[in-house]
This record gives structure tokens, C-alpha cells and sequence, in this order.
């Protein structure tokens, strides 16, 4: 509430910081002061009482954005004004605070301010709708975004999922994962940040997608290793796949294909209404750890029957320096 004291101090000076001070610089002038002309530490002095009280009074003013553009508005219109405390007494020019806005923000003389129309003249000194917009103070801005991180299964990311976050205070704010979101990538929850004069500010929620023991993702694009046999590899064969949809799909193994060979099923990757990716099948050729004694004996008559061929043939003659 303004009065008298906004007239006749400085609260600039007081917490010594300038005019145009953040509102860090006023939080940590007024603590450090604070600190020095605490009653705790200065009993019985009742000069640094004073400056406590002083102090205190002007932090209240400066850190509330309103009443600081209210304080500065007033200020810049004549430091040489007077206003009482209260009352709508008293001889003419030292009326009351609401008298003296009244010929401001209203159309008659006396009366209170609120519901009055703004005189042009003043509407464009005060920002044009009877705020405190001038004298170089700041407009209304929206608040601080704040942000948050949550978990979600592999699943969750690619079908999309809604999950729960707790305030402090025991709201839950539902937020809203669309299908196909990668490990890492942040949502946007409007009007759920940090309230300001402008209105509330965002919420930004980094998403974390846990590891499937199977499906790896790689941009749009699904791996998936699959164990084939020897003869799969080397005669060809169909096999089943399973896929992100839970169905399986058969699969044509080319004959003499290579431990690592990576085949490709198209569109049934990520699969959203803006992307459609693939699946990308990689075999990997299973060695048999105990071979019975007629598949011994069948690798040894096939290594008998291809011992002409040498698979690191080149890789030798390439490695000479």
C-alpha cells in the first residue's frame, strides 16, 4: 500500500543499490544489510533499529514487481509531492493518496481510482490501460519455465503414454508423451511453469526411455540380432522375426550369408503419423559348443570338401607393409 514513506525515502538508497538493479542485486544488498542492522546483533541501539525497520520496508517495496513500478511511477512524478497517510481530508493541495490519483484515473474530481476512466493524456504515459508501463519499467512478463525428468518403458515411447508427476503441494500434473519419442527428448507442458505477471511459464519434461532387451532404436529405425544356424547361413532358409507390433514376420535368409549381415523389413520401425521407419535385421551366426559324434563328422567331411578355400586369403595379402 503506498504512503508517505514512498515520497520521502529513497529505497534505492537505502539498500544502496541504483534504480536499475535486478532483482538479485536487491535480494542481496537488502540480506547483507539485513545481516548488519539486525536487532539480534545490535540490542538497545536504536539507530540501527531504525535502519532495520528502513531496510525492511524498502526490500518489501522493491522486491514486489508491482509495488516497485507503482514506487518508481510515483517517484518520477515529482519527488516534491506530498501525501498523507490516509483520509480524503485536509486543505486543498496535501489531500490523501487516492485524491491525488483521482484527477488520474478518474473522470470527476475526489473518489477513488478504481473503476475510472483514463484521461489520453495519461493512458499513454501509463502504458495505455492504467498500468504502471512507463518511466522505463518493465512490461508484465510471463514466468520462468520449470523442468522435470521422468522414466518410460520402451513400449511407452513407441505406442505414446500419459504419466503422473507429484508437486510438493500433492497436485499431479498428467503429462501427455507422444508415440515415438526418443531417450532424451524433452515435452512441453503449457502453463505449467513458474507463475508471472504475464502468466505462468512452461514445464519442460526430459523423457529417459529405458533399454529393451531385444528392439534397439536407432533414429527411426529398429535393430534387432537374430541367432541363425550354420546351415540357415550357408544353405539359406526362412525364419521368423518377431516386431514392435508383437506379430511375427517370416523372413527369407539368402543362402551364404555372413555372420553380421544385416537385412531390412521396410516400415516396421518407428511408426508415427509424421515418421515410418525400418526393421533392421542383423543375423549372428551360432557356433554349436558340443557336437555329437555325427556332426563332428559331418564338419569334418565338409571341411574336407572345401579346405580349397581360404576366406583370409586377401586379408593376408593386404596386410604386407
Amino acid at each position: 500500500m503506498a504512503s508517505q514513506d514512498w515520497v520521502d525515502k529513497d529505497f534505492y538508497t537505502i539498500l544502496g543499490v541504483s534504480k536499475d538493479a535486478s532483482d538479485a542485486d536487491i535480494k542481496k544488498a537488502y540480506r547483507k544489510m539485513a545481516r548488519k542492522y539486525h536487532p539480534d546483533t545490535n540490542s538497545g541501539d536504536a539507530e540501527s533499529e531504525r535502519r532495520f525497520k528502513d531496510i525492511t520496508e524498502a526490500h518489501s517495496v522493491l522486491s514486489d514487481p508491482e509495488d516497485r513500478q507503482q514506487y518508481d511511477a510515483i517517484r518520477a512524478m515529482g519527488s516534491g509531492a506530498r501525501f498523507s497517510a490516509g483520509g480524503h481530508g485536509g486543505a486543498p493541495g496535501n489531500g490523501g493518496f487516492e485524491d491525488v490519483f483521482s484527477n488520474l484515473f478518474n473522470s470527476g474530481g475526489g473518489g477513488s481510482r478504481r473503476g475510472g476512466q483514463v484521461p489520453p493524456d495519461f493512458a499513454d504515459l501509463f502504458g495505455g490501460g492504467g498500468g504502471f508501463g512507463g518511466f522505463g519499467q518493465q512490461a508484465p512478463r510471463k514466468g520462468a519455465d520449470r523442468t522435470a525428468s521422468t522414466t518410460i518403458s520402451f513400449a511407452g515411447s513407441m505406442k505414446g503414454t500419459t504419466i503422473g508427476l507429484r508437486e510438493a503441494n500433492g497436485e499431479v500434473i498428467d503429462v501427455r508423451i507422444p508415440a515415438g519419442v526418443k531417450d532424451g527428448q524433452s515435452v512441453r507442458v503449457r502453463g505449467k511453469g513458474s507463475p508471472g505477471s504475464a502468466g505462468a511459464g512452461d514445464l519442460i519434461v526430459k523423457v529417459n526411455v529405458k533399454p529393451h532387451p531385444v528392439f534397439i532404436r536407432e533414429d527411426n529405425n529398429i535393430r534387432i540380432h537374430v541367432p541363425v544356424t550354420f546351415d540357415e547361413a550357408a544353405l539359406g532358409g526362412q525364419i521368423e522375426i518377431p516386431t514392435l507390433t508383437g506379430e511375427t514376420v517370416k523372413l527369407k535368409v539368402p543362402a551364404g550369408s555372413s555372420n553380421g549381415r544385416t537385412l531390412r523389413l521396410k516400415g516396421r520401425g518407428v511408426n508415427t503419423s509424421k515418421v515410418t521407419g525400418d526393421l533392421l535385421v542383423t543375423l549372428d551366426v551360432v557356433v554349436p559348443q558340443n557336437l555329437s559324434k555325427e556332426a563332428k563328422a559331418a564338419v569334418e567331411a565338409f571341411a574336407e570338401a572345401t579346405k580349397a578355400e581360404n576366406p583370409r586369403e586377401s586379408l593376408l595379402s593386404r596386410a604386407i607393409l
